[in-house]
């Protein structure tokens, strides 16, 4: 292609673009309109017949696959953006969603009991001692979902929990457990693991055959304990429970994996310290109440949400937090039970409930939504 010839195509370009620019300009006038009136009549932004039979017709003007797929994707992004923008007007004449949490404060503090799940020892013990102090009111529970539940019905104020591990990722249990149960995160803190292998005080390396423990910080020593190829490694509820175990059975054959505190508390001896193959190993627990309330200064939202389950969904709900300028800090996915290939998604993004973008990207995505949930904001 001539030099001459390709100046010009660019000049024609570039007349193209000023006016695709000054028409996108002009609709989204309208779309602001679309909204004055929506605002006056109640009427929902997103009406998806409406949208479905839009993308229909103008698919139909183009006239190859391609321009029709483009065409298709073009005007899905302006209707995402329209949408958009009347949300955020919307929300500024007093049309915000309802968040259906308190701003406090501080959380409170004294008089309460906190459940965690395990036994004393366990590093949930340790991180629910760590946020809420040496003398507080702390006691176990079988399992995560007790936990929980000891929230839910009142017995407890809060419950601690794991829910990420930086080397071995994801507690997914408790992220199900999440949706099923009525809490909410207000707080979270970071607990630094260190696993030791634990073993009675007679006991040396070469009579280890058994190993228990948690199965995450079996995964998080996997390096380890793999080159021990004789040794049997069995998954109990808890590391400190593993600790336990050990330390009742009184069998020279048998070690834990758990902290070198549950080790103390048992009285077991540490035949290997520091066994976790990520040195700057961190767990992050959160406190679940079930009373709905976030401190003043909180940072991190989370929340739990269900998509149309058809392509361009999950796009269009981040895109809800693009537009709006919030930084995503996680996404996890699960599936939904009951539903073969059907998930659900969580998300943590910066920000605090009170902040005008976080409410628009929440109203966006909880009017295209198939559900939304706020698990919370701390």
């Amino acid at each position: 292609m001539k030099e001459l010839n390709l100046q010009n195509i660019r000049q024609q370009l570039d007349v193209m673009d000023a006016q695709l620019t000054e028409l996108f300009e002009k609709r989204m006038e309208l779309c602001r309109e679309v909204a004055e009136y929506k605002i006056h009549t109640g009427k929902p932004v997103y009406d998806s017949a409406r949208e479905k039979q839009k993308l229909e017709a103008v698919t139909a003007l183009a006239h190859s696959d391609f321009t029709r797929k483009g065409t298709y994707e073009l005007f899905s992004q302006i209707m995402t953006i329209s949408r958009r923008l009347q949300y955020g007007l919307l929300a500024a004449h007093g049309q915000a969603m309802d968040m259906g949490f308190t701003m406090v404060e501080d959380l409170k503090r004294e008089n309460v009991r906190i459940a965690y799940q395990g036994v004393e020892g366990s590093y949930g013990h340790g991180a629910a001692l760590q946020y809420f102090g040496r003398e507080a009111d702390v006691y176990h529970v079988k399992t995560m979902e007790d936990a929980m539940v000891e929230v839910e019905e009142g017995r407890a104020d809060y419950c601690i929990l794991p829910i990420e591990n930086s080397s071995a990722g994801a507690v997914s249990d408790n992220y199900d457990l999440l949706v099923k149960h009525d809490v909410y995160i207000v707080a979270e803190t970071e607990l630094p693991v260190s696993h030791a292998l634990l073993g009675l005080p007679e006991s040396s390396l070469e009579d280890i055959r058994t190993v228990y423990s948690h199965p995450q910080a079996l995964m998080q020593s996997s390096r380890y304990l793999n080159s021990h190829r004789d040794w049997k490694q069995i998954s109990t509820v808890n590391t400190a429970v593993a600790a336990k175990k050990v330390a009742e059975e009184k069998n020279i054959s048998q070690a834990a994996v758990a902290s070198p505190a549950a080790g103390e508390l048992y009285g077991l001896k540490a035949l290997e310290t520091s066994i976790n193959h990520n040195k700057n190993n961190v767990t992050r627990f959160i406190i679940l109440s079930r009373i709905p309330v976030y401190k003043k200064g909180s940072s991190k939202v989370s929340i739990c949400f269900e998509g149309a389950h058809r392509s361009g969904s999950l796009y269009n709900m981040l895109g809800n937090l693009i537009y709006n300028d919030i930084n995503m800090l996680m996404i996890e996915s699960r599936p939904i039970p009951g539903r073969s290939w059907e998930y659900r998604f969580f998300v943590d993004a910066q920000g605090s409930l009170s902040d005008a973008a976080i409410q628009n990207a929440l109203k966006g995505i909880s009017e295209e939504a198939v559900s939304l949930r706020i698990l919370g904001n701390y």
